[in-house]
């Protein structure tokens, strides 16, 4: 839930889905969040494979914010793979993160997704309370996930209709 006091400094931003246009933008928010960044092919591909859960949250006429979702069917069931999110810095703690992660499992919830599947390093303690607020749970974790070898701990948020 958006608090009113979220967004009190800023307008609420503009959801819309990726485009082309905006990789950019998107490599240069990932350079400044991770040590590990996806690089511009990527997040083009990305887009190529996941155009109607691939988000970006634009405040002030530039994207500030963006989130790489992707569905995946096990056969069984379909679930939501929330691959990457992320926010500028200088747009961080005013909700972006949290309408960017609503919208993308709104997407996942109207093409029939039972739940939502995230991995976040196990160091990553603000993202995993971040998570947890939003209604995801720890799962499991996966040894030497990351490139430099720092173990991954899978979180879930399952939908209830």
């Amino acid at each position: 839930m958006i608090r009113p006091h979220d967004l009190a400094t800023f307008p609420l931003p503009l959801i819309r889905r990726a485009m082309p246009a905006d990789i950019p933008a998107i490599v240069s928010i990932e350079k400044e969040s991770f040590i590990d960044p996806w690089d511009h092919a990527v997040f083009l591909e990305a887009l190529a494979y996941y155009p109607s859960t691939y988000f970006v949250a634009v405040c002030e006429g530039a994207v500030q914010g963006f989130v790489v979702g992707g569905l995946e069917d096990t056969g069984e069931n379909i679930y939501g793979h929330l691959c990457n999110l992320g926010v500028n810095p200088r747009y961080r703690r005013k909700g972006i993160g949290k309408l960017l992660v609503n919208r993308v499992e709104h997407q996942f919830a109207l093409e029939l997704a039972t739940g939502v599947q995230l991995e976040v390093r196990v160091s990553n303690t603000t993202a995993q309370r971040f998570y947890q607020r939003m209604g995801y749970r720890p799962v499991f974790g996966i040894d030497q996930y990351y490139a430099n070898g720092e173990d991954a701990l899978v979180m879930m948020k399952w939908f209830r209709f």
